[in-house]
């Protein structure tokens, strides 16, 4: 049976049909096709060269016609199969059935078309917290065979000037809470950017925009292999870079870990905290439910609390959280009424074996752990809940593969660390850039992080093997921290790496050797880390400051990162015994 939703908190926001208005004549699409206008082969041209491509296994057993649509298959399906007025999506200002995203969908992929210029392959950029409103803006890019670029809210211009700059991206679609970031990082660009802004349920200038518009769409003939989203991930330098995904990879993720490990059903209501620019969230918030005609609920505000209030109003039953949530969450039960939860997914960051426990202690629910990436899409190694092992991160997802490897590329014996190496029916794909070399070797994906496996084939976390700090869920190089802290006129040489927290699972340090005449002290800390809120994305500054005489060095003047992360380890394992 299908859970409720108090109409009372959330009415439905009802989008009529309107087939008696044609698509604007304003600027028709020429030819006298829909889709008569030159492609753009921009993200195609820059493909990695086939020699650097992964290999991929397992696509066959999909069964992918080589033209599909994910938009059509993900909602037009369930309208035309008799769904739709099944409730699609839940927001913070509206409640949208399958039919009603459909029309939805429909216009703002008119709009896109008609109104600003969208080709097939064109890529747009997508600046908005979880609401329903970017939900129907991705899939109407999508569907017109473009291009979604999604980011995050927290980001800095310089950090979107980065990203605008890797695509080449024209247009824009931001929500107007959000607009004056973008506004810096359009400024001055010899490559014009138009924003189009929105407010609520597409008001503002969009809304005038839809106006009127049709909500029937014809889509393109797009292929199984168009790409369809860039997906921006942090490089250890600092520098982001763009994953390419296909049409069909939104569909290979919900075929294979969804269906295969999650197990997820048509009654189920979808909750969570990661923003829909993680791929992490696009999955479990949008990707999963769709595919099986189930609900979502997004919270622009998914802090615990927000996220333990949710679930008990919303009654939902599969969140998608870090393991940092998790762990905040113990303490609020007693407040909220978690009962309706049934299946609870923690990926991110590593699971400590203390938190699932505690967790299954005050709930009676296995946390099912994984291990994704961008550049993968989603999670490939994770168990259903009949399998898991505490502790472990678990097995790879039907249809991967996975292996330990050492610096050499051989395999390394059960119980021996090594370099985790996958691959599937999907693989990385970074848009022209030289580091698909080091992701991608002899057609394995090598995602950088260390892990063992175990004789029945379960997969053990140990560590992260590059300059990358993971901290409740988030992705931080640790050199582009390095980087904002030394434009600071305080700092004369600084080292950034992860510490040790039980909050956070790791945290940001800084050790900072400061310039003369500056003294390190808590102002000087306090000032460092709103300098770096203010340059870049809040989630980076160093939540620890550390003031040294002098940083380790190689004998060339190389920072030692290895040595400082040892000397967080030292001092984070003193503060426990101290607080034990």
């Amino acid at each position: 049976m299908e859970a409720a939703v108090p109409e009372t908190r959330i009415p439905e926001t009802h989008i009529p049909e309107n087939p008696a208005v044609p698509p604007r004549a304003a600027s028709p699409r020429p030819g006298g096709s829909p889709w008569a206008r030159r492609p753009d082969t921009f993200v195609r041209d820059n493909l990695p060269p086939p020699d650097r491509m992964p290999a991929f296994v397992n696509l066959d057993r999909l069964g992918y016609p080589e033209h599909l649509n994910a938009t059509v298959e993900l909602v037009d399906r369930h309208v035309a199969e008799g769904r739709g007025d099944r409730v699609a999506l839940v927001g913070p200002d509206a409640t949208w059935t399958y039919a009603a995203l459909k029309r939805q969908i429909d216009r703002m992929a008119n709009v896109l078309v008609d109104e600003l210029g969208l080709v097939p392959g064109g890529r747009v950029l997508l600046r908005s917290a979880n609401n329903p409103t970017m939900v129907a803006l991705y899939l109407a890019i999508i569907k017109a065979g473009g291009i979604v670029v999604a980011t995050m809210p927290l980001l800095r211009a310089k950090e979107l000037t980065q990203i605008l700059d890797k695509a080449r991206i024209p247009l824009a679609l931001c929500d107007a809470g959000l607009i004056d970031e973008m506004a810096k990082a359009v400024e001055g660009r010899a490559d014009p950017v138009r924003i189009v802004t929105w407010r609520g349920t597409a008001g503002g200038e969009l809304g005038d925009l839809l106006d009127g518009v049709s909500d029937r769409f014809e889509p393109p003939r797009t292929r199984a292999d168009d790409p369809c989203l860039l997906g921006f991930t942090s490089g250890t330098t600092g520098l982001p870079k763009a994953t390419i995904h296909y049409q069909r990879d939104l569909l290979v993720i919900c075929d294979a870990y969804a269906r295969e490990v999650l197990r997820a059903t048509e009654d189920d209501v979808f909750i969570g905290s990661p923003p829909l620019a993680f791929t992490f969230g696009l999955g479990g918030l949008v990707l999963f439910p769709f595919r099986v005609g189930a609900r979502a609920v997004l919270l622009e505000k998914a802090g615990p609390a927000d996220l333990a209030a949710a679930i008990a109003r919303t009654r939902a039953t599969v969140v998608f959280t870090a393991p940092t949530a998790y762990r905040a969450m113990l303490g609020l039960i007693g407040q909220h009424d978690l009962s309706s939860l049934r299946k609870c997914v923690s990926a991110g960051e590593t699971l400590p074996a203390p938190t699932w426990h505690a967790w299954l202690k005050a709930t009676g629910l296995k946390l099912m752990d994984g291990i994704g990436a961008t550049e993968m899409l989603h999670i490939f190694i994770a168990s259903p809940e009949d399998e898991i092992r505490p502790g472990a991160t678990g097995r790879p997802v039907p249809g991967y593969e996975a292996r330990v490897i050492d610096e050499a590329g051989r395999p390394c014996p059960p119980g021996v660390p090594g370099r985790l190496a996958v691959r599937g029916p999907i693989g990385c794909r970074y848009l022209a850039d030289e580091r698909q070399t080091v992701y991608v070797q002899d057609g394995w994906n090598v995602t950088g992080d260390t892990y063992l496996q175990d004789e029945d084939g379960y997969f053990w976390f140990q560590a992260r093997n590059d300059d990358m700090i993971v901290s409740a869920g988030y992705n931080i190089a640790g050199p582009e921290v390095e980087a904002s802290l030394l434009a600071h006129p305080a700092v004369a040489e600084v080292g950034v790496v992860a510490a040790p927290c039980p909050e956070r699972g790791r945290i940001v340090a800084a050790y900072v050797v400061p310039n003369p005449g500056f003294s390190g002290n808590e102002a000087l800390t306090k000032a460092l880390q709103e300098h770096v809120k203010n340059d870049l994305a809040p989630y980076k500054y160093p939540r620890a400051v550390r003031y040294v005489a002098a940083l380790p060095k190689t004998e060339s003047g190389k920072l030692q990162r290895f040595a400082l992360r040892r000397q967080a380890e030292a001092e984070a394992a003193t503060a426990q015994g101290e607080t034990a």
